[in-house]
């Protein structure tokens, strides 16, 4: 399985925490390499709709419109990787960061690693691999696996439900969603490139020197 992680190469506090990100990978015996984000300047919207994706989906309160337009078009770049290149991904955003090494576990669909970033969410009552109960979407998009048959299915449902990563990979939408405790990656965030001051406030790690970027 070959990591990624997303990488906002033209801003310094994205560069660094993936650089800290590979870091961390390193040291639990994992390789992880930078993945170029698609940014508001990429025309992410036009990309979406030469694949014939709408983007009503992500009009909502806590996240700035082409931000997160973006940040979903470099995780759909991803997984339309995952399809071409015919291998497992594990997909990672810039504050991710490994307490642990990742399991050799066996998964057929979309395998969350990462400890939730926000909210409440329920600790799973069995250690390994269990149903996704943490939250009934992913807990943050920070460290996810995916399959390429279950890419392709991420890439067809986008077509008619696209919505910001996190909330689009549910368990409603996808009956393949499983997640390891204990989550062996967490988010080290102290910025973000993607939500309004709303959505930072949920984040377990917000504070007042959190910044909007």
């Amino acid at each position: 399985m070959k990591g990624y992680v997303i990488t906002i190469s033209s801003i310094e506090q994205s560069l660094q925490a993936a650089e800290r990100c590979i870091r961390s990978a390193g040291k639990v015996g994992f390789e992880v390499e930078k993945f170029e984000a698609t940014t508001p300047e990429d025309n992410p919207g036009v990309f979406l709709s030469k694949e014939g994706i709408g983007t009503r989906g992500f009009v909502e309160e806590y996240s700035r419109f082409d931000n997160c337009i973006a940040a979903f078009t470099s995780h759909y770049r991803l997984w339309k990787k995952s399809v071409e290149d015919k291998e497992t991904l594990l997909v990672l955003e810039h504050d991710a960061y490994f307490v642990d090494q990742i399991p050799n576990v066996q998964f057929d669909g979309v395998l969350s690693f990462g400890r939730p970033s926000y909210g409440r969410w329920i600790a799973p009552s069995t250690l390994g691999k269990n149903k996704l109960i943490s939250k009934q979407y992913l807990p943050g998009a920070h460290a996810y696996a995916v399959t390429p048959k279950a890419a392709e299915k991420l890439i067809e449902k986008a077509k008619v439900a696209a919505a910001p990563t996190d909330i689009f990979i549910n368990n409603n939408n996808f009956d393949f969603i499983e997640e390891y405790y204990p989550w062996p990656v967490e988010a080290r965030d102290s910025f973000s490139t993607i939500q309004k001051e709303l959505g930072c406030q949920a984040k377990h790690n917000y504070s007042e020197a959190y910044e909007l970027i």
